[in-house]
């Protein structure tokens, strides 16, 4: 059994740097995080009167497209014949 001289380490430093990018990591994601708020919700109002007409007029439009529940319950219209 030959030991090596009894090499001590010392994880302390590891543990400072681990915990500190840690920490930094944990402070950018915050910043990212805000920074996509600001673009979300920092809106003037033209821009959430814009918004607000434009998903009006994709409802509109979808609404449109949509088949009507009638048409698929009658017999003669591709639906299941009733007896």
């Amino acid at each position: 059994m030959d030991s090596d001289g009894g090499n001590i380490v010392n994880f302390s430093s590891y543990k400072k740097t681990s915990r500190a990018g840690k920490k930094r990591a944990a402070k950018q994601e915050k910043e990212k995080t805000a920074a996509a708020n600001r673009v979300r919700f920092g809106r003037t109002g033209a821009e959430k009167k814009r918004e607000k007409i434009e998903a009006e007029r994709r409802a509109r439009l979808l609404n449109g497209k949509k088949l009507d529940d009638e048409a698929a319950d009658s017999p003669g219209k591709g639906g299941p014949a009733r007896s």
